[in-house]
Parts: C-alpha cells; sequence; structure tokens
C-alpha cells in the first residue's frame, strides 16, 4: 500500500498513535522496537531521556528492565549514544562501515593519524577487556590536549570513534561509565547487507515511527498506521522524544515553537533550563519545567505555560504519576 494523503488534523492523529503515546504501549521491549531507537543524554533534570521517554508512554516502569533487555537478554544494544533493537545490527554494521559521508571521512582520517593509539586501545582490551575508559593507560605517544567535549585526555575520543566504525562496543555499564570491549566479543554473527538496502530499511522504519511526514507541503500518512480518535491522556514529553525532536515538524503539525534553552543565556530564556512539552490527546498544549531533587527527594515544578486559547488543566495525576516514577516523595508546585 502506498502513503496517502492526510489533513493536518489526521495527521497529528496519527503522529500519536505512531508513536504509542495513546496509551498503548505496552512493554519496554516492544516500545523500543515501535520507536526505532531511543536517544542517550548524560542530562538528567528530570530523568535520563532514555527513561523519561519510555515513561511518556508506559508509565511508572521498572528501569532495571531496560538494563536487563541490554546487558543480560541482548535483546537491545548500545551503539553511538543511543539504544536499538538487537535485530537491527545488520542494519547498523552497514552504517558502520560506511566511508563516504563526512563524519565517515573525519572518523576515517581520526584512525589513520593516530594508527597507533588505535592499536593500542584494541590491544589493551583484547588482553584486558572488558575495560572502562579510566582503566586504560593514557597512550603516551599520542599526549594530552584540550577537547571541548572530550577533556584533555583522548581515551573517550578514541573509543567513541572506535565504537561508530564498529571495531568496539559497549557490553555494560558501572554507574554511568560505559564498560568496552572488542566488539567482535560482543556482537553476533550477522549477514552483510549495503549499506544502500540498509538505508532504505532505515527509511521505512523511520515513515513507519513517525506515522507521517511533511513533502512538499502535504500530510503523507504510512499505511501501517491507524487515524483513530485518540483519548485525552496527559504526559510529558522528553526534549529528545521523536514526537518533538524534529522542531520544525512539530511547528508544522501543531504550530508549537520549541527549543531546548539550557544552552540559552538564563537572562535570554523565554521558559527555562529544561522544559518539557504538554501532550494531552493528539494535542501539544503547553509546556512544564519540572525538577528532580534527589537530595529532598522532591519533584519541584517551576513554571507552566499553556498555549494560546488552550484553557488549563489539572497536571496533579500526571505530576503524581512521575514523581512515583522517579521515587520522589512530594510535589511542589
Amino acid at each position: 500500500m502506498k502513503p496517502r494523503e492526510v489533513g493536518v488534523e489526521e495527521a497529528r492523529r496519527i503522529a500519536v498513535r505512531a508513536q504509542l503515546l495513546d496509551g498503548s504501549a505496552t512493554s519496554v521491549l516492544d516500545t523500543v522496537r515501535r520507536l526505532g531507537f531511543l536517544q542517550l543524554d548524560p542530562i538528567s533534570t528530570v530523568a535520563p531521556p532514555q527513561h523519561l521517554v519510555l515513561w511518556s508512554r508506559l508509565g511508572p516502569f521498572d528501569r532495571a528492565e531496560l538494563d536487563r533487555l541490554l546487558w543480560e537478554e541482548r535483546k537491545l544494544l548500545e551503539w553511538n549514544a543511543f539504544l536499538w533493537p538487537a535485530e537491527d545490527l545488520p542494519l547498523l554494521q552497514a552504517r558502520m562501515r560506511r566511508r563516504d559521508g563526512p563524519w565517515d571521512r573525519h572518523r576515517i582520517e581520526f584512525l589513520k593519524e593516530h594508527a597507533s593509539f588505535r592499536r593500542y586501545v584494541l590491544r589493551e582490551l583484547e588482553r584486558r577487556g572488558p575495560l572502562l575508559s579510566r582503566e586504560i593507560a593514557d597512550h603516551a605517544p599520542s599526549k594530552r590536549e584540550a577537547h571541548r567535549w572530550w577533556g584533555a585526555r583522548k581515551m573517550g575520543l578514541m573509543l567513541g570513534v572506535l565504537n561508530a566504525r564498529g571495531e568496539v562496543a559497549v557490553v555494560g555499564r558501572r554507574g554511568r561509565q560505559r564498560l568496552w570491549d572488542l566488539a567482535e566479543r560482543w556482537y553476533p554473527e550477522t549477514p552483510r547487507i549495503p549499506w544502500a538496502e540498509a538505508a532504505r530499511a532505515f527509511e521505512e522504519k523511520q515513515f513507519r515511527a513517525l506515522g507521517v511526514r511533511l513533502d512538499k507541503g502535504r500530510w503523507l500518512a504510512h499505511p501501517d498506521v491507524g487515524d483513530d480518535a485518540v483519548a485525552k491522556r496527559v504526559t510529558f514529553l522528553s526534549p529528545f522524544d521523536r514526537l518533538v525532536h524534529d522542531r520544525n515538524r512539530a511547528e508544522a503539525l501543531w504550530g508549537f515553537f520549541y527549543r531546548l534553552e539550557m544552552y540559552v543565556p538564563k537572562a535570554k530564556r523565554e521558559y527555562g533550563y529544561y522544559v518539557l512539552p504538554i501532550l494531552r490527546g493528539d494535542r501539544i498544549v503547553g509546556r512544564i519545567e519540572p525538577l528532580h531533587v534527589r537530595t529532598t527527594g522532591e519533584l519541584r515544578v517551576l513554571g507552566t505555560w499553556w498555549e494560546d486559547g488552550i484553557r488549563p488543566a489539572s497536571l496533579k495525576a500526571t505530576l503524581r504519576d512521575l514523581a512515583r516514577f522517579l521515587g520522589a516523595s512530594a510535589v511542589t508546585i
């Protein structure tokens, strides 16, 4: 079946249903498979984004299940700062082998320039892995240099490049620290797929996960996603949630202009440091700035803003649900 053209109201319903934000999500694994991936980020003003994205769909869930799926059952895998369904590994490995993208060329040049450093890291992992980055001593010939993301020590940068190229894998975590090992010892054997075929598969998966796409001013719906009415369920969205991650698409669908202002100087912020969109049914109706104060066990609401023409609604039930998930004992507004 071919995509069909729909109006914006129907497109909103389809987008919400495709992303399982209609209350139909049933499990962590099925949700990740449906979404395609979860983005990782160290910022956890409320909760890490991978947890918040799942909570928005499942409500309070057992976060230990995510770890079991990753490190024990291996039904999910971590690669390049995202969590992926393990069955997508052949497609991911096709992406790892690519050489023609600008970042691919940059990484390949980096590995050529630091060939002895690369050999040293792979030797250490082969001999002693799995290892944390800090458990691998500096490669003395490479020396330390200041870097805006990686600091002066280059080990994290090298491991990240080797991970992107498919030579090393994240095989576990100690707290927030990644455990690294040789990819060949962690990834199973898979069929080799050409990148062109993998790219088509990724494109189809993305269209299915998003439900609709804007093509030359027309909203086209994926044929597999229904457009039934969406119950007026209220939840909060992570800034990294796929429903709003494409800011231009979110504005086209809902007239909702959104940006993450944590990198904006405080005096220039329109809203707040870490503000979450409020989804009610198939409409984005406002924004909220919650803060999880872990030292006091409190979920604090620093501000709430409603979109023009939206009648404010009670958020108490959703905040209680979020507090329970976070283990917060009180909600302060």
